[in-house]
């Protein structure tokens, strides 16, 4: 199985996709290090867990792209190549919604990909998930890592849980490992 699916890989053409997200080198995170190498992080995530699916690892290259400067201006991406409609509304499917108020708030945003998201989202948001909690250490304000853990906990868990029992557990280890790091009990 796992040769027949790192097979599947060699015929997805990435290169045009993590073209256009190196508009994302050098852009810091909260969480820490740049958003273009957490692009990267997301996809080899997916691929670790054999989903070699070729939307979904596209629009992981991207994720966060439309949300930090080109929301407005998706449409360089409907043409890339024949799946750039599908990636595109993946990519919106995990991208904060705006409304009349400024973006949906965190909890709306992460509870939606939960409870309406594809499953597809739901994989991409939990791969995500993985990349942020790894890079997330005692060096934030505990108030933040706090706040993220919780949210772990009690969106992005269950979520794991229906969609990758193995991404589950992930979290869960690093959520573990995070708590006896910090100090800080959510779990």
């Amino acid at each position: 199985m796992k040769d027949k699916e790192m097979e599947k890989l060699s015929n997805i053409n990435i290169a045009p996709w993590i073209q256009k997200a190196t508009r994302l080198r050098g852009k810091s995170r909260t969480v820490g290090g740049n958003q273009f190498r957490h692009q990267g992080k997301t996809m080899f995530i997916l691929i670790d867990y054999l989903i070699i699916d070729s939307v979904l690892l596209k629009a992981s290259v991207i994720h966060d792209l439309f949300e930090e400067f080109y929301y407005e201006s998706f449409k360089e991406f409907l043409s890339i190549d024949f799946e750039g409609e599908q990636v595109v509304e993946l990519v919106f499917e995990v991208t904060r919604k705006r409304t009349e108020n400024g973006l949906e708030s965190k909890n709306e945003f992460l509870n939606r990909i939960r409870l309406e998201g594809s499953k597809k989202a739901r994989l991409l948001k939990c791969a995500d998930r993985i990349s942020n909690l790894t890079d997330l250490n005692s060096d934030f304000e505990n108030k933040f890592i706090r706040r993220y853990m919780k949210e772990s906990r009690d969106i992005i868990m269950p979520m794991a849980k229906k969609v990758d029992s193995d991404m589950y557990k992930e979290i869960k280890d690093i959520m573990e490992n995070l708590e006896k790091s910090t100090g800080i009990r959510v779990l």
